[in-house]
């Protein structure tokens, strides 16, 4: 799986009215309690399942799984340096939530459909798999030229990937969770400096400086764009 250091650090997606809007949507979706166990696959520092166990007080504190153990990260969840597929198959624990926020794609399609079907029988009655990634048929993020080519490949990818979700989950149901992001283009150029996004991940450091340049002279000071995510749920 590929390493992704950088997708919620000092982005929109570390701010604390992002992660409160999106889980009242993961809220809505669900029917978590205080007696919920929550697993977070791709979990980054963690923060989207500390402020969920902090806003439904609960008992057993979520497990979230990185390959990367950031060096900040939250002390109020278990954390374990692995990918989804070990830990899933080998745990005994069942989940009434898990969580897999923008990580599917860096799967191989011919995992997919293993992963997704121990994680399935993983959850308890009643309990969902969200998965969560943008939505390939509509993007805003703003892009220079070589990352918006890269990006639509990508999402072209993603969405042979959903495909083969439904495929496999025909009953599945889908929703969208939309952020508005306002951010100062200085902010947002250190972001694609720092390779935010998974797409920017294999471009060359020349690349990279290129597209600071186009962003630069392509965007004004303050960037607004949609976040949007589609979101597959697979219900026991």
């Amino acid at each position: 799986m590929v390493s992704l250091k950088n997708w919620d650090n000092k982005t929109w997606l570390s701010t604390k009215k992002y992660i409160y809007s999106f889980n009242n949507f993961i809220l809505k979706q669900t029917n978590l309690s205080k007696y919920s166990r929550i697993l977070d696959i791709g979990c980054g520092r963690g923060k989207i399942i500390e402020n969920l166990s902090e806003r439904l007080k609960l008992t057993h504190k979520p497990i979230g799984l990185d390959i990367v153990n950031h060096e900040v990260k939250s002390k109020k969840i278990i954390f374990r340096k692995t990918d989804g597929l070990t830990f899933v198959s080998k745990t005994k624990i069942t989940f009434d939530l898990i969580l897999i926020k923008q990580t599917i794609h860096l799967l191989k399609k011919n995992q997919i459909k293993k992963f997704l079907s121990i994680c399935k029988a993983k959850i308890n009655h009643k309990g969902k798999i969200i998965i969560l990634s943008l939505d390939p048929k509509i993007n805003e993020i703003p892009s220079f030229t070589l990352m918006n080519n890269r990006l639509k490949i990508s999402l072209e990818r993603d969405k042979k990937i959903f495909d083969l979700i439904y495929k496999i989950y025909p009953n599945l149901k889908t929703s969208y969770f939309i952020f508005n992001v306002k951010i100062n283009k200085g902010k947002y150029l250190k972001m694609i400096k720092n390779r935010f996004i998974s797409t920017l991940l294999n471009f060359s450091n020349n690349q990279i400086n290129d597209g600071l340049v186009e962003i630069d002279k392509k965007y004004k000071k303050e960037l607004k764009f949609r976040d949007r995510l589609i979101c597959l749920i697979i219900e026991k």
